[in-house]
């Protein structure tokens, strides 16, 4: 891709220090420059999303370490680094106030939650119905993206809460809602490959089911 056809701007910043002091009073700055609260609810939401973000990484890490006779799990560690990213434009246009955006900043689109749902399509057709509820820990990596699915959630709550009281763009929560859906074939998936048994919900493991036993 030319730097033409590009869609976004590339990012203009040098992190020349870690540390500013200009946090320390319990606010922050926007993109805009706009100093507000760090427990204000747009710091939340875009927080949640790095967070997710983070979880990522350490999901691809552990698929990175995995045996890969098929080059299947490599096609799907492709697309969560492509996912990272796109959770860092995410990030971007949350932490920006709509009168701030600029035309080519950096953002989700429709774009991709079509894609995710292109993939998650594909991947569907090799797993069998489910007849259960699945609990989290088929396999390391299966735990993990069960852990970012959860934090997806979170952090689509987040974006509701705050979309409540201000203006966000609406195809953010539709990429968080389809994303989570993704965590959790992508979960499925790894299981399928790795050819191991999903953990499935039995009620009657509880203390109180096996109290007959």
């Amino acid at each position: 891709m030319k730097m033409s056809d590009q869609l976004f701007d590339e990012p203009r910043l040098a992190i020349n220090r870690v540390y500013t002091r200009q946090g320390d009073r319990g606010e922050t700055a926007l993109a805009g420059g706009q100093r507000v609260p760090k427990d204000g609810l747009r710091i939340t939401a875009y927080g949640t999303v790095d967070e997710l973000n983070s979880f990522l990484g350490v999901a691809r890490t552990t698929l990175a370490e995995m045996p890969d006779d098929t080059s299947q799990l490599a096609a799907l560690g492709t697309i969560m680094l492509r996912v990272q990213h796109e959770l860092f434009n995410l990030g971007s246009i949350l932490a920006t106030l709509p009168e701030d955006v600029h035309p080519k900043q950096a953002r989700v689109t429709d774009a991709e939650t079509d894609q995710l749902e292109h993939e998650m399509d594909r991947m569907n057709q090799e797993l069998s119905p489910l007849r259960s509820f699945v609990l989290p820990g088929g396999c390391r990596l299966n735990a993990e993206l069960h852990v970012c699915r959860t934090v997806c959630r979170r952090a689509e709550r987040d974006l509701v809460a705050l979309s409540r009281v201000e203006s966000i763009p609406p195809e953010a929560v539709r990429y968080l809602n389809r994303l989570s859906d993704a965590l959790f074939v992508w979960s499925r998936w790894v299981c399928h490959l790795a050819l191991v048994p999903e953990t499935l919900w039995e009620p009657n493991q509880s203390a109180t089911g096996r109290s007959g036993d």
